[in-house]
């Protein structure tokens, strides 16, 4: 536990808590630097096979602090360059954890909180959640959430609302494929609950491969190199452990040994 944030481990489930409510869990350099950290454990405690993102308050993350903000002013080029390094290898870190990774979304997201849900692999959100790119209000840009958003709404989407800095509902969210679904504060933790039991139930060697996998997929050429890129996984997981131990629990009609 930090100032800023929470994390816990209980039978293979992480929990990261944003602890910033009186901010509305907006960033400020500890916050970043935390998160980096602790996604950079997870990813290499074999303990941890799903992780939960939360946060604390009627907000998930309204981007940058604004007391932040103003204290960049004054930052050279120098310094501010440094600062958004350390934002993009945050994002970066929650994107490569090899573990999947459930945003559970209990309001507001704006700007950089964006950029958090992006980089989730499932996310859930309460109907009444708003969301917005709202950089450009500020005169600044979306620049290191960027690459994520597109990839998660599409260039289309991506350019209408980073341009505009219109706000959307979930239902909005959902329709755009930023969240995965939507329900009542009272539903939230039962949605959680059921993705994680779903991750489970599944292989964490064949889970952590297909992550990485996807990664390769997605913006590479359906080209000669691609597809024997993609017969060599498919081959290399049937010779796994997992994979033999998997298919033979499968054909004696019993529960492979990784099913919690």
């Amino acid at each position: 536990m930090t100032s800023v944030l929470t994390c816990s481990i209980h039978e293979a489930v992480a929990q990261v808590v944003l602890q910033r409510p009186q901010v509305r869990n907006a960033f400020n350099e500890t916050l970043i630097a935390e998160l980096h950290r602790v996604f950079v454990q997870l990813n290499q405690d074999p303990q941890v096979r799903v992780v939960v993102l939360a946060a604390q308050g009627p907000a998930f993350c309204a981007g940058a602090d604004l007391n932040w903000m103003r204290a960049m002013a004054g930052y050279s080029y120098e310094q501010n360059l440094a600062d958004a390094r350390g934002l993009a290898a945050m994002l970066h870190a929650l994107d490569t954890c090899n573990k999947p990774v459930i945003a559970r979304v209990q309001g507001d997201a704006y700007a950089g909180g964006i950029g958090l849900l992006a980089v989730c692999d499932l996310v859930v959100a309460v109907q009444s959640a708003q969301f917005c790119l709202s950089e450009v209000k500020l005169g600044l840009v979306p620049a290191t959430i960027a690459p994520y958003v597109v990839r998660a709404i599409g260039l289309r989407q991506a350019r209408r609302y980073a341009l505009t800095a219109e706000k959307w509902d979930a239902a909005e969210a959902f329709r755009m494929g930023l969240v995965h679904d939507i329900c009542t504060p009272e539903e939230l933790d039962d949605k959680v609950h059921e993705w994680i039991q779903a991750v489970l139930n599944n292989s964490p060697q064949a889970v952590a491969v297909t992550k990485q996998l996807l990664h390769k997929v997605a913006d590479s050429p359906l080209d000669e190199r691609l597809r024997e890129i993609t017969a060599e996984h498919i081959a290399q997981a049937r010779g796994s452990a997992d994979g033999q131990a998997g298919v033979q629990a499968f054909l004696n009609k019993q529960k492979p040994g990784w099913v919690r």
